[in-house]
């Protein structure tokens, strides 16, 4: 179920150039899901709509969660100034998550590109599977990267070239000879629609997220609609919303 509820900020600190990692205490962590993601409202009354911010980590816990997002606009800026101790408004837990359950006993690819490496963590923390952890940045600001090296072999793509391979997780997999049964993704579109041909071309499934879409994330907008390849079963057309329906999708099921 989801609940609106102050909650209260553990920690924050700057992990890479208008990257922030906050810790937040709330009871929403006990059920929490890997792909799931929770909204946060600005103090600023004006603001109408909370902003969506994709779950990173639970704590073993379960009475905190983390998020690691990007400072792209005012109400994320107003987020990066919190302290330990404040108050924080949130909305969750939102979203349908990865199915973890289909990549038991499956070598997959775990692929996050940009801000859709943060989902990536506590999906690698729970998934049993053999798992392939391949992730795309701009530069040498490699976030996160030493989290998700606890929970498997970790390949690197940068667009600059400075570490691993020079280009995206595409030519990463191609780069290291990789091979996957399956594919958990989040990432920009570009990359999304990238891993939808590969997944078609090699006849396996792909699991993407398509968060970056999301705007009110509670369906109330409208901003985050995508084409679908069925009816959908209250509109009767051929769409769904990415914030109640999603994010997570199989990449065949939808047009990007």
């Amino acid at each position: 179920m989801k609940q609106k509820q102050n909650a209260k900020v553990l920690s924050q600190r700057e992990i890479a150039p208008l990257i922030y990692d906050m810790w937040i205490e709330t009871d929403l962590a006990a059920q929490a899901k890997p792909g799931q993601f929770i909204c946060i409202y600005t103090k600023d009354k004006s603001a109408l709509l909370p902003r969506p911010i994709s779950i990173c980590e639970i704590r073993e816990d379960k009475a905190a969660l983390r998020i690691v997002y990007r400072v792209a606009g005012a109400g994320t800026a107003e987020f990066s100034g919190y302290q330990e101790g404040d108050s924080i408004a949130i909305l969750g837990t939102l979203g349908n998550g990865f199915p973890l359950e289909k990549a038991e006993g499956k070598k997959v690819f775990l692929m996050g590109g940009g801000i859709g490496i943060p989902p990536m963590l506590q999906l690698a923390k729970e998934m049993q599977a053999d798992k392939q952890i391949v992730v795309g940045y701009r530069d040498d600001k490699l976030f996160l990267s030493e989290d998700l090296e606890k929970y498997g072999k970790v390949y690197v793509a940068c667009e600059d070239g400075s570490v691993g391979t020079k280009g995206n997780v595409m030519d990463a997999i191609a780069a290291n000879g990789l091979e996957a049964d399956m594919i958990f993704a989040c990432g920009p579109m570009p990359m999304l629609r990238a891993i939808k041909k590969y997944a078609a071309d090699h006849q396996i499934p792909a699991y993407i997220s398509l968060e970056e879409h999301m705007a009110c994330g509670v369906g109330a907008c409208l901003g985050c609609v995508v084409k679908t390849k069925e009816v959908d079963h209250h509109s009767h057309v051929h769409n769904a919303r990415i914030c109640t329906d999603g994010p997570v999708f199989l990449a065949e099921e939808v047009e990007i």
